[in-house]
This record gives structure tokens, sequence and C-alpha cells, in this order.
């Protein structure tokens, strides 16, 4: 049986769209993954690059609020800013809430070499995560 699994972030525009895509390419057939904000506004396309690098295709991923999601029955609903995590309803359907505390790639300065690698460090943290806390546990 599939798990089912919701990432939130505020816009959902790069730490939710990548740990979508992550547990997605990583987990297989084992998840059902999807991804929300509490605002719905791009994915950026920093966060495609990023995840392309490691052969990850997000680009068709769009931003979503996560009212849609309000009557799921989810396994997991974790939240990946702390500002989500503030703003996040209950989920009476969620098995299991997670907070995970990642910066915010988007506010990153400087040029966009530098913005990138703040890019590629939240996806590797983000791997990490979803490795050691969602995957090693099924296996």
């Amino acid at each position: 049986m599939k798990r089912r699994v919701l990432f939130i972030c505020t816009h959902n525009s790069a730490r939710s769209q990548m740990a979508e895509g992550l547990l997605r390419h990583l987990g297989g057939e084992r998840f059902e993954v999807f991804s929300a904000g509490t605002e719905a506004t791009f994915v950026r396309p920093l966060a495609i690059r990023a995840m392309a690098e490691l052969g990850i295709d997000i680009s068709g991923q769009e931003s979503k609020t996560l009212d849609r999601y309000l009557g799921e029955t989810l396994d997991y609903v974790i939240t990946v800013c702390d500002t989500a995590a503030e703003a996040c309803p209950v989920f009476p359907g969620a098995a299991m809430r997670r907070h995970w505390s990642f910066e915010d790639p988007s506010k990153a300065g400087g040029s966009e070499t530098e913005q990138l690698a703040v890019y590629r460090r939240v996806r590797d943290e983000l791997r990490a995560r979803i490795e050691q806390e969602l995957l090693e546990q099924r296996s």
C-alpha cells in the first residue's frame, strides 16, 4: 500500500517542490507524493535547475494551495518551512505530522551561481532527511 505524503511550504515554490520531486523519484511506487503552500505562486527556475542536476524533472509540477488536500487521508504531512508550520491547519486525516526546518533558498542573495549553490545545499539536505526519515524505515 502506498504511503501518502504532503509537503507544505509557504509559497510551494522551492523547498516543498524539491521534496515532492525527490520523494517521488527516490521512493518510486511506494509513495504517493504531493506538495502545497499556504499561498500558490510558481515553481522557481533555480529549484527546477537544481533538481535537473540529479536527473529529476520538476518542471511540470505546479504551485498549489493546501486547501485542496484538507479532506484527504494522508500518512504524513510535513512542513518544510517555519512559517508554514505556524500557519498550517490541522489535517484530521493525517496519521503523522512532522516539521523539518530548512533555509528558504529563494531568499538567497548574490549572483545566480551563488543562489544556485543555496538551492543545491537545501536540495541535498532535503534528500538526506527524506532518506533517513521516510525511506529507511520503509525498506
